[in-house]
C-alpha cells in the first residue's frame, strides 16, 4: 500500500518548537470524488481555440471604428462595418464592406492580427473560412489569396480561392494552411488579398471568418491544445460553467446581454454573441454543447447555472415578468428546446433532447448539480427569495434527482425550499485565508453541503493586490484548502478563481501557457486526493502549523493513502520547520517528497516561467518520522506501507 504525507506549517515567529502530529488509524468521513475541480468563466481568446479577433463583427456598432478592431486594410482598401441589407443570418446582422479604388495595383486587401499575436507552428494544418458575397453583379473572376504571414510580411502558407462577381448570395469557402516554418515570435497576421487590378473599382462584402488550430481532441470549434493540456493536468473533477459573472448581464445593461443557452448552439452563423460581463464581446463559439463535451473529454463532472434573472449591478427583471426566464430553463416554446432536458433528456420520448441528438450527441450527458444564479449580493438578496423558490419550485418537478444551490449567503436569507447545497465564494488577502483554514469547523453538520465556488488570496499582508500569484499566495490557499478537506464531510466541491485570465491561475499570451505557483498547489491536492479523511493531532485555528491526513481506498491492490495535506510553510524568517509523524502504520524506510517552494514574493511570470515548480527527491520514513519542512513550501510525501 501506500501512504502519502503532505502538510501544512504556518510559521509567524523567530522559531518554532517541535510539532508531533499523531495520526488516527481509523476514518472519520468519505471524501467526495467532486472535491477538486475548476471554475471557468473566460471569453474568446483563451481556452476556445479560435484564433481571430471580431471574427464576425457581433456586437459592435456599424460604421464605427472600434467596429474594426483587429482588422487592418491591406494597400489601400477602404474597409468598413456595415449593417448588411442582405445578413449572412439573422444572427450576425454585420458584415465587412471593402471597396478596392480604381486604378489599384498590386495585392489589396485585409488583414487580422489576433487576440494578442497569432502563433503559427510548421506542419500544423490551420482550418479558416469565411462567407463572401458582391453586393452588385458583376463579370469579375478571380482569385483572393488566403494566407498567414510573420510580422514582416513574410508568406508563411497560402491558398487561393476563386471568387466570381455574380455570387450575390452568401457563400461559404474553406481553406487549409499549413506553414513550412515556425516564426520565432507571435506577431503574426491572417491576411486576405485579391489582385487590385482586376479587382480595381468592386465592392465585396465578408462575413463569419474563422481560423482554426489543432484542437484538443481534435474537435471541431474545440479546445487550444495548450492551455487544454495544463488544464487536464490538473485532473479536475468537476466544471462549473457558464462561470459566474460570465452567467449574469452586464452592469447598465439589460437582459439579452445574459448568457441564453440556445443561442450558444447550433452552427456559429447562428450564434449572435454578446457583450461580456468585463466589456468584451463573447462569440459564444464556446457554447453549451461545447462545454458539455469539454467535461467529457475531461471526465469532469458539470455544474451548470441557470440565470436567475438578475444583473451585476443589482438591475433585475421584476417578479411578475419572471415567468418567461424561468421557462427559458424548462421550456424554450420558440426552438423546442430546454436547458436541462437538452442535457439530459432521452431523444426518443423528448423533443429537447432530440435537438442534442441532432447536433451530434445523442447520449445524455452526465448532470447533478443545477446553480440557481450566482454570486447573491446584498443589493439582490430581497429579490433572490422569491426568485429561488420560484425556479427550484418548477425545476424540482421536472427534474426531482437534481441538486439545486443556492448562491446566497448560508442561510441569509432563509429560503424556501430550504437549499440542500450552497456555493460561497471567499477572495482574501494571504493573513486573512491562513487564518481561516478553521472556516466551515463550525458549521452546523445538519445535511447541508456547500460548493467553495470561487476562492483566491488575492492581496498580499501589506494590502496589495497580487497581479501574480506569488509563493506567499499559493501557500495561504494551501493552508485554506487544509480546512476544506477537513470539513469535506459537508464541503463537496472547490474550484479556485479565475481560472483563465491575464493574469490568473493559468496566465497564457499567444504563444504559451505559465502555469502560476497557485496551479502547482491545485494540482497537488487534485493528484494526491484521497477517498477517506483520516483525523489527527488537530492544528490549532491561531496556531503556526496545519495538516491534513487522508487515506485512499479505491485502487486495486490496495494502497492506503495517508495526506497531510502539502505541507505548506508561511515562514517570516524564512526558517526551515520539523514536524514529527506518528504512524499506526508500518512504513517503508524511504518515501517520496514533492517539493514547492521559493521565496515569499517568488511568482512564475512570463520572463521566468518556471521560476517555482514542485520538485521531487526521497526521504527517509518509518512508523515515526521528522521531515523539516523549507521555509515558505508545500509539501507532498509519499509512502508504501509494508
Amino acid at each position: 500500500m501506500i501512504l502519502v504525507l503532505g502538510f501544512i506549517l504556518v510559521f509567524f515567529g523567530s522559531a518554532l518548537s517541535q510539532t508531533t502530529v499523531s495520526v488516527s488509524s481509523t476514518a472519520s468521513h468519505p471524501i467526495p470524488t467532486t472535491l477538486w475541480g475548476q471554475m471557468f468563466e473566460s471569453g474568446d481568446g483563451g481556452l476556445y481555440a479560435e484564433l481571430l479577433q471580431n471574427r464576425a463583427f457581433q456586437q459592435v456598432d456599424a460604421g464605427t471604428s472600434a467596429a474594426l478592431k483587429a482588422w487592418y486594410p491591406v494597400n489601400g482598401s477602404l474597409l468598413t462595418v456595415i449593417t448588411e441589407t442582405e445578413p449572412v443570418s439573422s444572427a450576425l446582422p454585420n458584415a465587412l464592406n471593402m471597396t478596392i479604388a480604381s486604378g489599384t495595383t498590386g495585392p489589396v486587401g485585409f488583414g487580422n492580427s489576433g487576440y494578442f499575436g497569432i502563433k503559427f507552428t510548421a506542419g500544423n494544418t490551420y482550418n479558416a473560412s469565411f462567407y463572401y458575397r458582391f453586393p452588385e453583379s458583376s463579370d469579375f473572376i478571380g482569385e483572393v489569396d488566403v494566407s498567414i504571414q510573420n510580422s514582416d510580411g513574410d508568406v508563411l502558407a497560402s491558398a487561393p480561392v476563386l471568387v466570381s462577381g455574380a455570387q450575390t448570395s452568401w457563400k461559404q469557402v474553406f481553406i487549409l494552411l499549413t506553414p513550412g516554418t515556425t516564426p520565432d515570435t507571435t506577431d503574426n497576421v491572417f491576411v486576405v488579398t485579391t489582385d487590385g487590378a482586376a479587382a480595381s473599382g468592386l465592392t465585396v462584402n465578408f462575413a463569419m471568418f474563422s481560423l482554426f488550430p489543432p484542437t484538443f481532441n481534435n474537435r471541431s470549434n474545440g479546445m487550444r491544445n495548450d492551455i487544454a493540456e495544463t488544464l487536464q493536468a490538473m485532473k479536475p473533477s468537476f466544471f462549473r460553467f457558464p462561470g459566474g459573472n460570465n452567467l449574469v448581464y452586464y452592469q447598465g445593461s439589460n437582459t439579452a446581454t445574459r448568457w441564453v443557452w440556445n443561442a450558444t448552439l447550433g452552427p456559429l452563423v447562428d450564434r449572435p454573441g454578446r457583450l461580456g460581463d468585463w466589456g468584451y464581446i463573447n462569440t459564444d463559439g464556446l457554447g453549451l454543447l461545447e462545454y458539455l463535451l469539454w467535461c467529457e473529454d475531461l471526465e469532469m463532472e458539470p455544474i451548470m447555472a441557470v440565470w436567475a434573472g438578475y444583473g451585476l449591478g443589482g438591475q433585475s427583471v421584476a417578479e411578475d415578468n419572471l415567468e418567461p426566464y424561468i421557462q427559458s430553463a424548462i421550456d424554450q416554446a420558440r426552438l423546442r428546446l430546454t436547458l436541462i432536458y437538452f442535457v439530459i433528456g432521452d431523444p426518443a420520448t423528448n423533443d429537447y433532447a432530440a435537438r442534442r441528438a441532432e447536433l451530434g450527441h445523442p447520449e445524455p450527458f452526465n448532470l447533478t448539480y443545477v446553480e440557481i444564479g450566482n454570486e447573491v449580493r446584498p443589493c439582490v438578496c430581497v429579490l433572490y427569495g422569491y426568485r429561488w423558490n420560484l425556479y427550484v419550485t418548477a425545476l424540482q418537478s421536472e427534474f426531482p434527482d437534481l441538486h439545486f444551490i443556492a448562491t446566497t449567503y448560508a442561510f441569509n436569507p432563509i429560503l424556501d425550499p430550504t437549499p440542500t447545497e450552497y456555493d460561497l465564494h471567499v477572495y482574501q488577502s494571504s493573513t486573512w485565508m491562513s487564518e481561516n483554514s478553521f472556516y466551515y469547523d463550525v458549521f452546523q453538520r445538519n445535511g447541508t453541503k456547500y460548493f467553495e465556488g470561487e476562492y483566491a488570496t488575492t492581496t498580499n499582508d501589506q494590502g496589495s493586490t497580487l497581479q501574480y500569484s506569488t509563493v506567499e499566495a499559493a501557500t495561504a490557499d494551501a493552508v485554506f484548502m487544509t480546512g476544506l478537506e477537513r470539513n469535506s464531510d459537508i464541503v463537496f466541491a472547490a474550484s479556485y478563481a479565475p481560472l483563465l485570465q491575464h493574469p490568473n491561475l493559468v496566465v497564457f499570451d499567444a504563444g504559451a501557457v505559465y502555469p502560476s505557483v497557485s496551479y502547482y498547489v491545485q494540482q497537488l491536492f487534485s493528484l494526491y486526493r484521497g477517498d477517506e479523511y483520516i483525523p489527527s493531532t488537530l492544528p490549532t485555528s491561531n496556531g503556526n502549523v496545519f495538516w491534513s491526513v487522508v487515506r485512499k481506498t479505491s485502487v486495486t491492490p490496495n494502497e492506503l493513502i495517508i495526506k497531510a495535506n502539502p505541507l505548506q510553510v508561511i515562514n517570516r524568517n524564512v526558517n526551515t520547520t520539523d514536524v514529527t509523524f506518528e504512524l499506526p502504520f508500518n512504513v517503508s524506510d524511504t518515501a517520496t517528497a514533492m517539493v514547492l517552494t521559493g521565496e515569499k514574493t517568488s511568482a512564475n511570470l512570463p520572463s521566468d516561467p518556471d521560476l517555482v515548480l514542485p520538485r521531487t527527491s526521497s526521504i527517509s520514513t518509518g512508523s515515526i518520522f521528522d521531515y523539516s519542512a523549507p521555509g515558505f513550501s508545500v509539501n507532498v510525501l509519499v509512502l508504501d506501507i509494508e
